[in-house]
């Protein structure tokens, strides 16, 4: 049995470098940024290549916070 003196406080992730993962919550939401044709890109309007734009700011700021918040 253990008692409470050999119970440990639960582990948490919270650290501030979580607040990091809202950039690519909160950026694909602002719509005065689709508000455009161009600037074009290899033919390709603003709203579409502004889309893989996001999924590499997104996968960049997950990878950012993982390793900056991974235990060692």
């Amino acid at each position: 049995m253990t008692g409470p003196e050999e119970r440990s406080a639960p582990a948490t992730d919270r650290s501030p470098w979580n607040w990091l993962l809202l950039i690519p919550i909160v950026l694909p939401l602002l719509t005065f940024l689709f508000n455009a044709d161009g600037p074009r890109i290899l033919g390709f309007p603003r709203f579409y290549w502004l889309q893989l734009a996001f999924i590499i700011v997104g996968v960049s700021v997950t990878t950012l916070v993982y390793q900056l918040t991974k235990k060692r």
